[in-house]
């Protein structure tokens, strides 16, 4: 079932910060049902509050996503061209790096199998406390909202002949 989701989940990228989460559902709703919407933000740091500039969208079939990704990869929102490829891809790619590090760092050790086992503990009690207190710290955060006006700022010509 899990691979089932990664073929329906589309990783969004290089988005600008003026960009809201309203603003890419309705530009990615047209191609099919959205079961999940997953927009991040900075949780710390001096641009705490502000989007990432990326996004994760989940449709309900593979093929919604496919069409998704075939009209949006590319295309010009706010003047950035739109980075968009299904989720495994972009976890495939960013797996790689902790992996190599991982066996880099365990190459360093000094070699026995004994002390490569309680460094690789210690490693991973090191993430799940950083995790816990990144979890913590998300749960007081609210995100920031803003004005409806913000959307016609951002370029979608459609509704501008609308009005």
């Amino acid at each position: 079932m899990a691979d089932e989701n990664c073929e329906s989940r589309l990783y969004v990228g290089n988005l600008d910060h003026r960009i809201t989460e309203a603003h890419v559902l309705r530009v990615f709703s047209p191609f099919g049902k959205i079961v999940s919407e997953d927009f991040l933000w900075h949780t710390r740091g001096p641009k705490r509050g502000e989007p990432r500039g990326y996004a994760f969208i989940e449709y309900s079939t593979k093929e919604e996503a496919q069409l998704a990704k075939t009209k949006m990869n590319g295309r010009l929102a706010c003047g950035r061209p739109l980075v968009v490829r299904f989720a495994s891809e972009k976890c495939s790619a960013d797996a790689a790096d902790p992996l190599k590090t991982s066996t880099d760092l365990k190459n360093l050790s000094s070699g026995s199998s004994t002390s490569g086992q309680v460094n690789r503990n210690a490693k991973i009690a090191a993430i799940k406390n950083k995790l816990k207190s990144l979890e913590e710290e998300g749960c007081s955060m609210k995100k920031p909202k803003l004005a409806e006006s913000t959307f016609s700022k951002l370029g979608d010509h459609s509704e501008r002949t609308k009005d």
